[in-house]
């Protein structure tokens, strides 16, 4: 498999350990249980040569197609053909089958059979397009493009992902992630995975929307854990802290028990280096300090349950290691902006 992350700072792949697994729960697990990670919806499309479409930002069109989510991630899984993919800012980037595109940040984005040309739909298309998809006036399978030679074939994925008040995930992820898989590996997870999906959209049955959502979110999975294989040795970045075996320890320690009343000196035990190497090392891999970050991963289940349960406020800090719920709003309020009691109002709201 070949794997490329664009932007990428020019380091060589090597020879890295493996993510920790001393806990019942990994902390990418974790963290991908406790941003909500959901599938949505996804569409085959046939392309002749010219073709092109323009995608808008995320957050013109997932009220459209998900409309209770914070955040969409969108992915594009290319079956044929080739073509050039445009986000501002960055070069375009040439694709081909085998590539998995994922767009984590919300980006605008052109899909395009050669870089520069005029798309064929183009943003108000795209969301006309949209409207029509979630009302059920479209098959799965759209066919566009000129009518002339080549083009390609690609699946065009969305997943629902909660962004606030802290998605370690998203942060560490490239404004465009692109994996490359092959269905001629008999070990690969992925093609399997995509063979699956397009198995059970080409023959509708009972149940069938709910097992290809499950499948789109182990898509993206996987496609995570491949990028964490892939990482250079000197990256930044909390799948980087993943990868480290001493970082790796700690982000595991604090996944399984945060409520713990950890210590630096406790953390850096359990990472087996001093204090100050290890407040230093998880400062350069994570961009917080333990402390900080310990704070934040609190903050991220204590939102969580705020939304999705009716357990009191005092409940939901001791729940994650505040003994008052003065001390825990205190500090819910400071690294949220608003109060446990507004979250909880706003997340009923669906604001």
């Amino acid at each position: 498999m070949q794997f490329r992350s664009i932007p990428c700072e020019g380091t060589a792949v090597s020879e890295l350990p493996v993510l920790c697994q001393d806990s019942a729960t990994d902390p990418l697990t974790d963290a991908l249980r406790m941003v909500k990670l959901t599938g949505a919806v996804f569409h085959l499309v046939d392309a002749s040569t010219p073709w092109g479409v323009e995608i808008p930002r995320a957050q013109d069109y997932s009220p459209i197609i998900l409309p209770r989510a914070q955040h969409v991630i969108s992915y594009h899984i290319i079956l044929k053909g080739a073509g050039w993919i445009e986000i501002p800012g960055v070069a375009s980037t040439w694709f081909e089958a085998g590539d998995i595109l994922v767009l984590a940040h919300g980006d605008p984005y052109a899909l395009l059979s050669a870089p520069g040309q005029t798309p064929e739909f183009d943003r108000t298309a795209t969301i006309a397009f949209f409207r029509d998809w979630m009302a059920g006036k479209v098959p799965f399978v759209m066919r566009e493009g000129g009518g002339g030679p080549g083009g390609a074939e690609y699946m065009c994925g969305f997943l629902g992902c909660d962004m606030r008040p802290f998605n370690p995930l998203l942060s560490t992820l490239p404004r465009l992630l692109r994996v490359n898989w092959s269905r001629n590996d008999q070990r690969d997870l992925l093609g399997r995975l995509i063979d699956l999906t397009l198995t059970d959209a080409r023959l509708p049955r009972l149940g069938g929307e709910s097992i290809r959502m499950r499948l789109s979110e182990l898509i993206f999975v996987e496609v995570i854990r491949l990028f964490v294989q892939s990482l250079p040795a000197h990256e930044t970045g909390w799948l980087s802290g993943l990868r480290d075996p001493a970082i790796g320890k700690v982000l595991a320690v604090i996944h399984e028990a945060p409520a713990h009343h950890w210590t630096l000196a406790a953390l850096a035990k359990e990472a087996a280096m001093s204090r100050s190497a290890m407040v230093a090392r998880f400062t350069h891999l994570i961009g917080h300090s333990p402390m900080q970050y310990l704070t934040l991963w609190r903050m991220q289940i204590a939102a969580r349950l705020l939304a999705d349960s009716s357990m009191k406020v005092a409940s939901v800090g001791h729940e994650i290691g505040y003994e008052s719920e003065a001390a825990f709003s205190r500090v819910f309020k400071k690294t949220v902006g608003v109060s446990p009691a507004r979250w909880r109002a706003n997340a009923i709201a669906g604001i």
